[in-house]
């Protein structure tokens, strides 16, 4: 049944099939009902279409189940036959494995025995060298034979060094024994014929061997360089020893001057005769001038203690305490020009000139260090007699004229005076006793301050008179002595503390004699405005004096004013011409107002009664 009154058969098809619509669509009409019949035929038949398609797909689906199943167990047979597979390789890799490394091992234990082979052949071939060598370096020992000893000696040295393992061998800890003793015996050697050498002054006839023997006591090390080094400096300044002990006269402070040219002398044997000897990177002739200094500074340290100990007799003279510290100085100075220039310029190429350290510096200056008290204390003596003179001085040379800049010449004086001591203690010192210095200097200062400024600007008795007034140019010169005196003691604070310690730069504080003297200033500013107010004390007086009450009309200014005025304006300018700092003429100005403005107020209440006439006036 492919149409059934026109209606396709594919009508039945869709899932959403109605099939009484499809009934009303096949019968429409009451015409077609006469074709139920073949209607239904129609449709039998197509039903036995649809049996047969459906049996035919579930026999064909049946038979592609089997297929599938049969695939899979295939499929199953193959990967168990592949893993066996890939079992089977991995046993023949081990199995080949093994084969290689059996195949190798006697290669591997060959290579081991090659190379055991060939340390054990290097180790023979160096015992044997060393063994040689040892016999060699005997013989040229026992023949003083030095130049070739170096040589031989290193090359031993740097043999056994390769035997030290091995020492648990009787043989090689024999060999290593008896290079040990020959090293032990050389070093003897050397230093016993350097002792005969020096004592039987054969020194220009040895004088090679003795350069060959030093190169021995290179290759035997840093100890035996320095024992033989020690030796030299005990042996060559053993006379000094003798000759200058603290406790004879020759080894006194007065003698200082011989010690010195004693090893300057020293020195200048050591370059015409030694100095061929040693070589130069020893730097013997730096070692025997380190052990000088050791050896004075410690006699300096003993003569000087004993000197502050000692009861009876005369105390350490500072004159010749700074006579002996200045020859110091300059004996270290030459030194270090020598050494620092000459022995040090090959090891010093890598160091900049900011990082070298002196050499001598303070090397025997030290022991003075702690008795330069003695020289503070005998500054400070000088300093007490040099303030009352200052005291009694006039202010100005009599024969020298007034001048807006002029200063006191004592305060020059006395700070040229410390620039002096300052320059000579840093010379000395440049730890504590710089510090007792500055606190002398400050002392000093304050009595300079209070005993010669204040005193010449103070009004003080003199006869029968109440008091005496300094004149304007007294006052005018104490107050540029006190400007220069604060200036330079702030200028001497900051010297002190560029030469002393770093670690002591703390303690150096001049900051309140600085105000002190700024205070002495002010004091002397308002000693000229004093000058104005005795001036015009006159003009106050008269307008005191006026009966202010009894006025009746207002009329021109009043006498007093005028004169007052004139007075103001004259002295004013007097004193105005005399200060040459700006600063100090605004300040006298502003003094000079108030002081007027006060006076007027005080003066105005004096006056009263006043009437309004007197008050307009």
């Amino acid at each position: 049944m492919t149409q059934v009154n026109g209606i396709a058969s594919s009508s039945l098809d869709p899932a959403a099939y109605d099939p009484i619509d499809h009934l009303n669509a096949i019968f429409s009409h009451p015409s077609t009902l006469s074709s139920v019949a073949k209607a239904s035929r129609a449709l039998r038949s197509y039903q036995h279409d649809l049996d047969n398609e459906i049996t035919d797909v579930l026999s064909r689906q049946s038979i592609s189940d089997v297929d599938s199943i049969q695939r899979i167990q295939s499929a199953k047979l193959e990967l168990a036959d592949l893993f066996q597979k890939i079992e089977g390789v991995r046993e023949r890799a081990l199995q080949t494995e093994q084969a290689i490394t059996e195949m190798t091992a006697d290669i591997k234990r060959l290579d081991n025995t090659k190379r055991n082979l060939t340390l054990s052949m290097t180790a023979l071939k160096r015992l044997q060298m060393l063994t040689t060598a040892y016999e060699q370096l005997r013989g040229l020992s026992n023949a003083r034979q030095y130049r070739e000893c170096a040589q031989l000696l290193q090359a031993v040295i740097q043999l056994m060094a390769h035997f030290k393992s091995y020492r648990s061998i009787d043989q090689i800890a024999t060999l290593s024994k008896n290079v040990a003793d020959l090293q032990r015996e050389l070093l003897e050697q050397v230093c016993e014929d350097f002792e005969v050498t020096f004592a039987k002054n054969e020194i220009p006839q040895r004088r090679g061997m003795l350069a060959e023997a030093c190169l021995v006591m290179d290759a035997l090390g840093d100890n035996a360089r320095s024992r033989l080094i020690t030796w030299y400096c005990n042996t060559q300044l053993r006379e000094y020893r003798q000759v200058f002990r603290g406790n004879d006269e020759a080894g006194s402070l007065d003698n200082i001057s011989r010690r010195y040219s004693w090893f300057k002398r020293m020195l200048k044997t050591y370059d015409d005769h030694h100095a061929a000897i040693f070589p130069v990177y020893w730097r013997v002739n730096e070692m025997l001038a380190n052990a000088f200094c050791e050896a004075t500074r410690d006699d300096f340290k003993s003569i000087l203690s004993r000197s502050i100990r000692r009861a009876d007799g005369p105390s350490l003279d500072v004159n010749l305490l700074l006579s002996c510290l200045q020859e110091t100085l300059d004996f270290e100075h030459v030194l270090e020009r020598r050494f620092v220039t000459n022995s040090r310029a090959s090891i010093d190429t890598m160091i900049s000139n900011d990082e070298k350290l002196p050499l001598f510096s303070h090397a025997i200056s030290e022991a003075f260090e702690p008795y330069l008290s003695v020289w503070v204390e005998a500054q400070d003596r000088q300093l007490s007699t040099m303030i009352p003179k200052y005291r009694q001085q006039p202010l100005r040379p009599p024969d020298e004229e007034f001048s807006p800049q002029m200063v006191i010449p004592s305060s020059t004086e006395l700070f040229h005076f410390y620039r002096l001591t300052l320059a000579q203690c840093a010379k000395l010192s440049t730890g504590g006793r710089l510090v007792e210095l500055s606190k002398v200097f400050a002392k000093y200062l304050d009595q300079y301050a209070q005993q010669i400024l204040l005193y010449h600007i103070s009004e003080r008795a003199s006869g029968h008179t109440p008091s005496k007034t300094p004149s304007t140019e007294d006052v005018v010169l104490v107050l540029n002595t006190a400007d220069y005196c604060y200036n330079t003691c702030t200028q001497l604070e900051e010297k002190i503390k560029s030469r002393i310690d770093e670690t002591l730069k703390s303690t150096i504080d001049l900051q309140s004699q600085a105000d002190a003297f700024m205070g002495i200033a002010s004091a002397a500013v308002r000693g000229l405005v004093r000058k104005i107010e005795i001036e015009i004390e006159p003009c106050w007086k008269e307008m005191r004096n006026t009966g202010w009450s009894k006025l009746e009309s207002v009329g021109d200014q009043s006498s007093y004013v005028a004169e007052m005025l004139r007075r103001i304006k004259t002295r004013t300018a007097e004193i105005l011409a005399m200060l040459h700092k700006q600063q100090y003429a605004r300040a006298f100005c502003d003094n000079l107002v108030e002081s007027l403005a006060n006076a007027y107020i005080a003066n105005v209440v004096q006056c009263r009664p006043i009437s309004e006439a007197g008050a307009e006036q």
